[in-house]
């Protein structure tokens, strides 16, 4: 019998441990979702010396069985530091050498160190590129924009070495293929992924109910209207107009709850002070899934006003409990909100922000939780991640079929069996 494909994934984080950002969870996702027939492995960081670094662990996640190999200790990666944890991570991998079939990376900069290890090679872009490095506004949001130069002279040192580079943003899909047409074969746009075991809908009655409760436990008015923003306190988000946004929508029974940490924590403490704004906002740091849920499914609106991004993950997990979405023009959210899940901003200003909440808020019926529930279906994780998965099977099978054809080393007929697809009783059973 033929051994498992090795899948490893390179991403500076620990799945057992606290760590905010889409890209966590569409690797959360991946692994839930992918086929059993990988032998999963993940290298990542954790937040104490409990283990050993360089060392496989025998781990759990899901339910299925995972390799998990942390290379560095970082105390709390949800605040930046000095030196990004990308670099800190790259430069531990120089000290590993990884042989793996296929190989996942969710930022180049690891792949550096990875430049001769074997293995099909997959870079998932999660950003739009050239607003991220190139853009002229948030300086401060990572290193790169300092060195744009020194960024695209690396990521033209490292493109070949993919088999496939997977971007969830339609314009860095266009970077790539315009800028490397020697690999723009290779170069395509993949959807984010939802996990709709975590987050579905209530009832428009059940949601009613639910607010009202929310409200009673926050001691706030009966007829409160709850705003969601939930990821990294980052600049790339944008915060501090979030806040703005909501004292020029000067509505007092209006609350925005803020789920998530990050280095902008204190900030956005004292912003609120400043303007006044304390008994319409309540930070409640970083949430699990489930309690983030459960949030989505009684509020009116998720806002998001980021500078820039590829395709957030919460906005798709927001569609997916019925709530609709207010957004600045930025990454792939535009593009798959209809007029009936939605507001686009057309100006990154507190009063537009404000503008486009006031039409969600005074228009419930035009935004209905089927609508929502519409933008999100074509993101599901189960038939997303199985896809990919699938079709990774499909070219290993093919790729060990003409081995075992040109070195006659076993009966092909062998494994003939060994990777049915997801669809078979085989795999049914398992899900």
């Amino acid at each position: 019998m033929v051994s498992k494909p090795i899948l490893t994934i390179f991403y500076q984080f620990n799945p057992w441990q606290s760590s905010i950002g889409g890209i966590q969870t569409v690797i959360r996702s991946f692994v839930k979702y992918c086929p059993t027939q990988f032998d999963l492995r993940l290298v990542g960081i954790q937040n104490d010396s409990s283990h050993p670094l360089g060392k496989w662990q025998e781990r759990e996640l899901f339910g299925k069985a995972i390799r998990f190999m942390p290379v560095l200790t970082i105390k709390d990666d949800n605040i930046r530091q000095l030196i990004p944890t990308t670099i800190k991570y790259t430069a531990a991998l120089w000290q590993q050498r990884i042989v793996s079939d296929f190989l996942h990376f969710h930022r180049i900069e690891p792949t550096l160190a990875a430049l001769n290890w074997p293995g099909e090679k997959t870079l998932f872009v999660h950003n739009d590129i050239q607003q991220q490095v190139a853009g002229k506004d948030n300086k401060d949001t990572i290193l790169w924009r300092h060195f744009p130069t020194g960024y695209l002279a690396l990521e033209g040192f490292l493109v070949n070495q993919f088999t496939q580079i997977l971007s969830c943003n339609s314009r860095s899909t266009e970077h790539y293929q315009q800028r490397y047409p020697a690999i723009a074969d290779r170069v395509s746009t993949i959807k984010n992924t939802v996990d709709n075991e975590i987050f579905y809908p209530l009832t428009q009655e059940e949601k009613e109910e639910k607010r009202r409760n929310l409200a009673q436990e926050m001691d706030l008015p009966e007829d409160t209207q709850f705003l969601l923003f939930a990821g990294r306190l980052h600049p790339q988000k944008q915060p501090i107009l979030l806040l703005e946004s909501l004292r020029s929508l000067n509505r007092t029974k209006v609350h925005l709850l803020v789920v998530g940490d990050g280095e902008l924590r204190e900030e956005i403490r004292s912003k609120i002070s400043i303007l006044g704004i304390g008994k319409q906002v309540t930070m409640l740091g970083s949430l699990a899934s489930g309690e983030l849920s459960k949030l989505m499914r009684v509020c009116q609106g998720f806002v998001l006003t980021s500078a820039y991004e590829g395709l957030p993950v919460v906005v798709l997990e927001a569609l997916a409990c019925g709530l609709p979405i207010v957004t600045t023009r930025c990454g792939e959210t535009p593009n798959l909100l209809s007029a009936n899940s939605g507001v686009v901003c057309q100006e990154s200003t507190p009063s537009a922000i404000a503008a486009a909440i006031s039409l969600v808020l005074e228009n419930p019926d035009r935004y209905p939780i089927e609508a929502c529930l519409a933008s999100a279906q074509p993101f599901s994780a189960r038939s997303v991640v199985g896809a990919i998965g699938d079709e990774m099977l499909a070219h290993w099978d093919k790729s060990r079929l003409s081995h075992i054809k040109n070195n006659g080393e076993e009966d092909i007929s062998e494994i003939k069996y060994l990777y049915p697809s997801r669809d078979s009783p085989e795999n049914v059973s398992a899900r």
